[in-house]
């Protein structure tokens, strides 16, 4: 609360000015009546006087509160992403930490409610919201959902190891590695104020969001007083993620019509342009954040490819953590390389859900999927993204299908860094 202290103190202070300004008024009126002539520096000095008094208050007022350019006490991070990126497996690399309180993407109870508008027009509703979980302040759900509630009405609640846990929870540690099954069986009927008190008790608050399309729309949280934003920007090659989108069709065509904006009519993305936006809005928020960004992002963005994440699991998740200030713990550690040394690239049903799976082979799985026709039409519409994003384009069938030919760039060719930006203001 200290600006509205702030604000409350220098009220005060141009309040009783001004009662000393009247009280000179009505004086100096009373002495013309009279025809008494007071010299000039004695209302000279009683007004130093005043003014210095009022001053010496306020700062030893000041003094005992706290200071504006205090971080907040917990660290909030972003998991900015789009559908069948690999944001899922992300975000549970951040609920299984013990510090953690983890939702997944929330705003979805918004675009539920509100389907017949566009991305554009809920992102407003969208970034309130996540404003609202960041603080800890659960009513702005009341919006979205019905009054009596239990922690199952919660989209996607049962991957939050927070709210399988206590005090959420009574049937598991904050150190355990949780299940969905396991947590949904043991811990759906507990009320929702559990969702609240149980953020309020940890030290981060991370949310996974696939429905931001522009980074300028964070702007005011990034420069909110009251949160200490950070942002893991996830990105993946797109042709991966068409292979991806074409296990869960059915599923996205909700979300693809609001992408659209086709007024609440669902839509099949067959001709890409869904995913056309898709990757515009992946170039503009990279560029955004590294192409001359405001000085408020400094240190404060960090961009991961999922590729990347899963060849070196065990370093992007140290680095990942480093940016957040989480350590990595021994079960973290194990859980990560079972979840990433798994056989095979899963199944279509388990589209939605954490498995162990050959992570790897995960990653590569489109270049033997998908036709080389589907190939160079997805190229044509995302061309931009897969070159800034760092990733090598395939002219032929044979180089598609070539195993050994590797299209993700060596990073340091295409990894942006604060330390060799020099803002001009």
């Amino acid at each position: 609360m200290p600006f509205k202290n702030s604000y409350l103190i220098l009220f005060s202070i141009h309040f009783l000015l001004q009662k000393v300004r009247i009280f000179f008024f009505h004086y100096s009126s009373s002495v013309r009546m009279a025809r008494i002539r007071i010299p000039s520096t004695i209302v000279i000095i009683f007004v130093t006087v005043q003014t210095g008094f009022l001053l010496f208050m306020y700062a030893r007022y000041s003094s005992f509160m706290p200071q504006s350019e205090e971080k907040p006490s917990q660290v909030h991070i972003l998991i900015l992403s789009s559908w069948r990126s690999g944001s899922s497996f992300v975000g549970q690399l951040f609920s299984q930490h013990p510090s953690v309180f983890y939702l997944m993407e929330p705003a979805w109870h918004v675009w539920v409610t509100m389907y017949q508008n566009s991305a554009k027009v809920l992102h407003m509703a969208v970034r309130d919201l996540v404003r609202s979980v960041f603080l800890c302040d659960m009513s702005v759900f009341d919006a979205y959902m019905p009054w009596k509630r239990n922690l199952s009405d919660l989209f996607q609640w049962a991957a939050s190891r927070a709210l399988c846990s206590a005090p959420a929870c009574d049937s598991f540690q904050r150190t355990d590695i949780t299940s969905e099954l396991a947590c949904k069986t043991l811990c759906g009927r507990y009320p929702f104020s559990k969702v609240e008190e149980a953020c309020k008790t940890y030290s981060h608050v991370v949310i996974k969001e696939v429905r931001f399309f522009d980074l300028k729309v964070l702007y005011p949280l990034l420069t909110d007083p009251s949160l200490n934003l950070k942002i893991i920007h996830l990105v993946r090659d797109p042709r991966a993620v068409v292979k991806s989108r074409e296990q869960s069709v059915k599923a996205l065509a909700r979300d693809n019509g609001i992408v659209l904006s086709t007024n609440g009519t669902k839509v099949e993305d067959s001709k890409y342009k869904v995913m056309q936006e898709v990757c515009r809005s992946h170039v503009q928020i990279y560029e955004t954040a590294t192409l001359k960004p405001p000085n408020f992002l400094k240190d404060r963005y960090l961009m991961v490819r999922f590729e990347d994440l899963v060849r070196d699991p065990l370093s992007e998740i140290s680095e990942m953590y480093k940016f957040a200030d989480l350590s990595l713990t021994p079960r973290l550690k194990s859980w990560v390389y079972n979840i990433t040394h798994g056989q095979g690239p899963g199944k279509k049903k388990e589209a939605f859900k954490i498995t162990s799976r050959d992570a790897v082979s995960v990653s590569q799985a489109w270049r033997n999927v998908l036709s080389f026709q589907k190939v160079k039409k997805i190229q044509e519409v995302c061309k931009g993204a897969i070159s800034s994003l760092g990733y090598q384009l395939v002219d032929s069938e044979k180089e598609q299908r070539d195993l050994t030919l590797d299209l993700v760039l060596p990073r340091r060719q295409n990894q942006f860094s604060w330390s060799s930006f020099n803002p001009k203001h």
